[in-house]
């Protein structure tokens, strides 16, 4: 007989992560071209010929925006089952279902010009973290890089993203991943704003938050309640 988990770590909320998530099909919009383009795409220097490998894929939107914008040789990895029935059967293909730990117990293969964890890393604590980033330096190529999307904790606005979810464990903000970068071997190529909405919200945003680094002492680097670092592996010596 298994017995159901006691709920004292946060892994044990995985067993109810299909009824806690909101799952919508992968269909790529304007405004997705929009907002993937000015957050992801040129901050990590994406280009049509990159092999990309996307760790927690989802329902598979950012490997369908890849697609969109003629990369044709890309990876996702995704835990939860379900989410496959919302990818486009062009993505779904080229999605493995799988742990991490499970799909990096296979042979290396060909390595990654790009490696992407969006809304992911927050899931592992700092400890884990730096040991996915060492994992995921063997998986890339000689100028490869590491592209992450995780909540602000350095701003108000991150607060309804972290704690929306209690499998995240990890809190970050861009000081501290760049010191956990720094203790996986890698360099911060960049940690930058990531803006949601309209043209219009978006300046109205500005407008408060630059109102506010005038008004307060101590505001944050960056005010999005997401932020975006890019993350490079340091030379061999």
């Amino acid at each position: 007989m298994i017995l159901p988990p006691d709920f004292t770590r946060p892994e044990d909320f995985y067993s109810v992560y299909d009824r806690h998530r909101t799952y919508v099909r992968a269909e790529v919009r304007a405004k997705h071209l929009r907002e993937f383009g000015r957050n992801l795409w040129r901050p990590g220097g994406f280009e049509p010929g990159h092999r990309v490998l996307e760790l927690g894929c989802g329902v598979g939107l950012f490997l369908a925006y890849l697609e969109r914008m003629g990369v044709k040789d890309f990876v996702g990895v995704e835990m939860d089952a379900k989410a496959r029935e919302f990818m486009p059967p062009s993505i779904a293909e080229r999605v493995i279902t799988s742990s991490f730990e499970a799909y990096f117990d296979q042979p290396a293969g060909k390595p990654f010009d790009r490696i992407v964890l969006l809304d992911v890393f927050e899931h592992f604590d700092p400890g884990e973290g730096v040991a996915l980033l060492r994992r995921l330096a063997q998986r890339l190529r000689p100028g490869g890089q590491v592209v992450l999307r995780v909540p602000n904790m350095a701003s108000p606005w991150g607060l309804q993203y972290q704690y929306n979810d209690l499998t995240h464990k990890g809190f970050y903000a861009p000081g501290n991943l760049a010191q956990l970068a720094l203790a996986a071997g890698y360099q911060r190529v960049a940690c930058l704003p990531y803006g949601r909405g309209s043209a219009v919200r978006r300046f109205t945003t500005r407008l408060v938050e630059g109102a506010l680094d005038r008004l307060l002492t101590d505001p944050p680097p960056v005010w999005t309640a997401n932020f975006v670092a890019v993350l490079q592996p340091n030379a061999a010596p």
